[in-house]
């Protein structure tokens, strides 16, 4: 059963001491979080953050796990990394050289890290720059300067601190991949969104406390939340099998081939990808009204507020838009198909190369759909019992994506550990598999 399973993790030392090294490290970035970058009044900050609410930078200090609010040292987070990685795999499909470089294995993709680790620093000066110049600008809602002392100093000075800190939560996150278990970027997103968990669980408690929000409500609200939480499980193990047939091959005395294999597509192809750049762009015009308070863009920023229906519609479509985009650009019907047919496999049915490639991306454009409409349904859902039903505890949408995912994910490895030194996984019948 489940318990046994977690029991059984700490009889393995390797898996034992993984789990443990990789808390170290999460720990490490959570102490990191508190610490300031020099230069700002941290009051006057606070007091502009609880203004930019539903902003794109709410959405980045979300991701950061409140490094952004508080300008820490972590303050960019490991955004950088991440557009870095999106950009390196968007130029994959235009620029030749990095295309070789995927194709080469190992090499390749060390290669293609690096690439991605200079992208990072780069994007980080960039992002910094531009926060030192928006900050010397910015004030709170009283009036009080965010900066003490603005200057070029204090440019270079911030510039230098988020750099240093994006690049160290870069390391922290490829030691955790290297040496700990699960993927170090996504559990320290993981941890940064968990973070906000305990303080809205006090405010949801308070509201039932002081009668302002009703135990019924809160009860249907835990059941709702329980149910998506199934949804999103269900969803992301979700699978369209396609049946692969080997041809049997005769070297001397021996056969070879011949066995009955699957290939699986993941219904949800594009992850969290598309939900973070809907909200991105949907966030922007909010954005740039808290920075300049220009008539023409409070009024679009009015016209497209969660709650309404233009806003809504449009989200649902950048969802679709992205998830079709970013699977077209990370998965490729006719590699597959290339590579099915030099090891000589192919689809019953179906026509080794170009038809094989056509069959995949047939059924895989019909899986991204009901993908897509998961997706949307998962982020919208939230946003629609706040503004409807004034529900005060938000931990939905993009949010409750990646925790899930990232959990699923983390549990996998250790899975995978223990079943492959003969112990009992968390699951009486083995390891979590995809459904069909």
């Amino acid at each position: 059963m489940i318990t046994g399973g977690f029991q059984n993790i700490f009889k393995i030392p390797e898996l034992k001491k993984r789990i443990l090294y990789t808390l170290a490290l999460l720990i490490v970035y959570r102490i990191g979080v508190h610490v300031p970058t020099p230069g700002i009044d941290s009051q006057a900050l606070a007091d502009f953050f609880a203004r930019a609410q539903g902003t794109l930078l709410g959405l980045f200090d979300m991701f950061s796990g409140g490094a952004l609010e508080r300008l820490s040292v972590f303050a960019l987070g490991i955004m950088p990394y991440i557009s870095a990685s999106i950009i390196l795999q968007l130029l994959t499909v235009v620029v030749p050289h990095l295309e070789r470089l995927k194709k080469e294995g190992e090499q390749g993709r060390k290669k293609i890290t690096q690439y991605t680790r200079y992208g990072t620093i780069v994007l980080s000066i960039i992002q910094g720059f531009g926060i030192s110049i928006g900050l010397e600008n910015m004030s709170a809602p009283g009036g009080a300067p965010i900066v003490i002392y603005p200057g070029w100093g204090f440019r270079v000075m911030t510039v230098i601190t988020l750099t240093a800190g994006t690049a160290f939560i870069m390391w922290l996150g490829e030691q955790i991949t290297e040496r700990g278990i699960g993927n170090g970027i996504s559990l320290i997103i993981f941890a940064g969104i968990v973070a906000g968990l305990p303080t809205a669980t006090a405010n949801t408690f308070r509201l039932v406390s002081t009668g302002e929000m009703g135990i019924f409500l809160m009860l249907i609200l835990v059941i709702f939340m329980i149910g998506v939480v199934g949804v999103i499980i269900f969803m992301e193990t979700a699978q369209r099998r396609i049946p692969i047939q080997y041809a049997k091959r005769v070297v001397g005395r021996r056969v070879y081939g011949g066995q009955s294999t699957h290939l699986p597509l993941k219904i949800n192809t594009a992850g969290v990808i598309p939900p973070i750049f809907a909200s991105s762009i949907m966030m922007f015009p909010a954005t740039l009204e808290s920075l300049f308070h220009v008539e023409w863009i409070k009024n679009i920023v009015a016209a497209i507020r969660p709650g309404n229906p233009v806003y809504e519609l449009a989200y649902v479509a950048l969802i679709f838009f992205f998830c079709y985009f970013y699977t077209a650009v990370t998965f490729n019907p006719v590699d597959v198909a290339d590579n099915l047919k030099k090891h000589g496999g192919y689809i019953p049915g179906i026509r080794p190369g170009k038809r094989t490639a056509d069959y995949i991306d047939r059924v895989l454009t019909r899986i991204t759909l009901g993908g897509a409409f998961y997706i949307s349904t998962v982020c919208v859902l939230p946003s629609i019992l706040i503004t409807k039903f004034n529900v005060p505890f938000y931990f939905g949408g993009t949010a409750l994506l990646i925790v899930v995912g990232v959990a699923l994910d983390t549990v996998a490895q250790m899975e995978t550990h223990m079943l492959s030194r003969h112990y009992e996984g968390f699951l009486k019948k083995g390891a979590i598999r995809g459904r069909r």
